[in-house]
């Protein structure tokens, strides 16, 4: 029974370091594939913001340019969100929902609200920006649990071959390496 719990014992280390480091190559990857993609869409920081000429190419830079984006369109729309704004706009330029009070463009259809519209692209680009920051956090946390699997696997290793030899066996192998040393006081 001794060698089935040292030979599982000593099975589970392995697939602890491997899963550690499955973990922290997959957290590597992940976080490459996500800087590479924002850095190709060649987004630079705007002055006002807090990357100012800075290529938007981490997470957390998407993050931060996500937020001046919404501060851009928040300051486009008057300080209205998408819901608070009507769908279709008046003679006079006001926003509503009431097509029949909508101004009608040349084929008779509603004009539509532009700064409306805004927002949907608005929301669909910070979404992506905020999806990336997401996406590389949870490779960051990858690679820190794969490091913590490994070092876990390799201690559970330790302790495994240290707790299920017998001693005997340890004491026998450390007499054949020589006498210890002794030291008087």
């Amino acid at each position: 029974m001794r060698k089935l719990f040292q030979y599982g014992g000593i099975a589970a280390s392995v697939v602890l370091i491997a899963f550690g480091i499955g973990s922290i190559y997959m957290g590597v990857d992940g976080r490459g594939y996500v800087r590479d993609n924002l850095a190709a869409e060649k987004i630079v920081g705007t002055e006002d913001s807090t990357i100012p000429g800075q290529l938007v190419d981490t997470g957390a830079e998407a993050q931060a340019f996500a937020k001046v984006m919404r501060k851009h369109t928040l300051e486009s729309t008057g300080g209205k969100t998408y819901s608070e704004m009507g769908r279709f706009l008046t003679a006079d330029g006001k926003d509503t929902n009431d097509e029949a009070a909508a101004a009608k463009d040349d084929a008779g259809k509603p004009v539509e609200n532009g700064l409306r519209n805004l927002w949907v692209t608005e929301t669909a680009l910070t979404t992506a920006l905020n999806t990336a920051y997401f996406a590389e956090q949870v490779a960051l946390f990858s690679i820190v649990m794969g490091v913590a699997m490994l070092l876990a696997g390799a201690g559970f290793g330790v302790l495994t071959v240290r707790a299920l030899v017998p001693a005997e066996t340890r004491e026998g192998k450390q007499a054949q390496a020589g006498p210890a040393a002794v030291t008087s006081a």
